[in-house]
């Protein structure tokens, strides 16, 4: 079992005072990349930078099996005390300082095999895994681990859960595309801000099984001018769409595809719309899950264990596995008393647990070499 030094916690409490002190928000992350590269590279790690975006790759050991960890770089664009900025509020300074830790914790250990550090930019765009996954990160790994802190609501401070079931969550922006009106002649065309309101109502039909949980609803509706004696025929809409599993997020997608087509039909307009954010819900995978258990008991004790917890957020860790369908992957949902909760501008949590997770990670990673 790997143990955290006290010499260690204090070099890893520095790194993530500078991490939090220096947000970047998604590919941005121009000054993080450079930051952690040193660190890694002064550890030992062979390292691979790229061209077109942020992010890194850092590795230790040679052959197979491959184990990779995954940390999200980026920080969120929100207004902190009166003045927007760049601000960690998701924990993603502690997820790269965890990661890190693990790298300290395994430098010095023999190792029959790769253990890879992905430092991942643009998760709370949606789009960093993707594109990691495009620049072949994950072509020849075989377990994938990732670390996300938990409110103190979902798991409790001190405590683990080997999987972290994030639901699916999809974004639709939308233009309405017809002719303005005089106020007096409606029979003359169509009224955009009646096609809105009629596809509101529509949404409110969709029915999913009740077993699974789902949402989808309009959240941007903009119509019309100054004039009020002008009915408009152009307008911009988004509908947010969340479900707990992919299979029923693609149902739903279905359905808002027909009411749409038939909107265009009846109103005689052109709807053209698009996917602007699409992060899929988490894919379990036994084996994966089965190391991260093992890991954590181990670590912290069976009575700090907790069964895989069900969340309504979402990550885009889980593009790896659903674009490499063999990757055995899991996510640590790591107890650290999170308050006032993810993405409030002045989230605090106890630090202790970048150790923690650090041991966590560094023990399953052994454990997935090992085959135990």
């Amino acid at each position: 079992m790997f143990v955290c030094s006290t010499e260690m916690k204090e070099r890893l409490i520095v790194i993530f005072q500078h991490l939090h002190q220096n947000p970047e928000i998604s590919w941005e992350e121009k000054k993080t990349t450079e930051y952690v590269k040193k660190l890694v590279e002064e550890a030992g790690c062979r390292v691979t930078t790229f061209k077109n975006h942020t992010g890194l790759i850092a590795e230790i050991g040679n052959g197979k099996p491959v184990i990779a960890i995954r940390a999200d770089i980026d920080a969120l664009w929100q207004e902190v005390n009166g003045t927007f900025q760049a601000n960690h509020s998701c924990g993603h300074d502690a997820h790269m300082t965890i990661v890190i830790g693990v790298l300290m914790l395994l430098k010095n250990t023999p190792i029959k095999g790769t253990i890879r550090f992905i430092f991942q930019p643009a998760e709370e765009k949606g789009q960093g895994a993707i594109c990691m996954v495009n620049e072949q990160v994950v072509d020849d790994v075989d377990y994938l681990f990732g670390v996300h802190l938990r409110p103190f609501q979902e798991v409790p401070n001190g405590h683990g859960s080997p999987m972290i079931i994030h639901g699916a969550c999809r974004f639709i922006d939308g233009n309405i595309i017809g002719d303005d009106l005089h106020g007096a002649r409606p029979h003359l065309g169509a009224n955009a801000i009646e096609i809105g309101a009629t596809l509101d109502q529509m949404l409110k039909t969709i029915h999913i099984d009740p077993l699974v949980p789902s949402s989808v609803k309009l959240t941007k509706f903009q119509a019309g001018g100054e004039s009020s004696n002008i009915i408009p025929g152009h307008a911009k809409f988004s509908l947010d769409m969340r479900a707990q599993t992919n299979e029923a997020m693609d149902k739903m997608q279905g359905k808002i595809d027909l009411m749409i087509d038939a909107l265009e039909r009846f109103y005689e307009v052109k709807i053209p719309y698009q996917i602007s954010s699409n992060v899929p819900a988490a894919v379990s995978n036994v084996d994966a899950v089965k190391k991260m258990k093992e890991a954590i008991i181990d670590v912290i004790g069976i009575d700090n264990y907790v069964p895989p917890i069900q969340t309504t957020g979402g990550d885009d860790f889980h593009y790896y596995s659903i674009k490499r369908p063999q990757l055995k992957a899991t996510m640590l949902g790591l107890g650290c008393d999170l308050k006032p909760g993810l993405h409030h501008p002045n989230m605090v949590f106890d630090h202790e647990a970048i150790f923690t997770g650090s041991e966590i990670l560094a023990t399953a990673a052994i454990y997935a070499i090992e085959k135990k």
